[in-house]
């Protein structure tokens, strides 16, 4: 499953959690793998895509963020590709109500 984690840098402030990549790595637990991720002009949120079977894998990996002062929120996400075939057909039978 597709998950897009939003995090919070505490006070706009990346400069913590940078500091913890650079000296630790991303500390994945083994089957959560990073996708890709964008950050907010302003430093306020980072927008991380992560990819796993076991959503306790992320509840690992945000343990191991404590003390930083960042904030996780956890949305499961489909891809838009896989969505457009599940509607599909559905526009199909809409189409012929007309």
């Amino acid at each position: 499953m597709l998950f897009m984690i939003v995090e919070r840098f505490a006070d706009c402030d990346p400069v913590p959690v940078y500091q913890r990549v650079r000296e630790r790595g991303r500390s994945l637990p083994e089957g959560l793998t990073y996708v890709g991720s964008w950050i907010e002009p302003n430093f306020d949120r980072c927008f991380q895509l992560m990819e796993c079977d076991d959503a306790r894998l992320l509840q690992e990996w945000i343990l191991g963020w404590r003390g930083l002062g960042i904030t996780f929120e956890i949305v499961p996400v489909v891809p838009s590709r896989e969505t457009q075939a599940v509607v599909a057909p559905h526009l199909k039978a809409a189409k012929r109500r007309r």
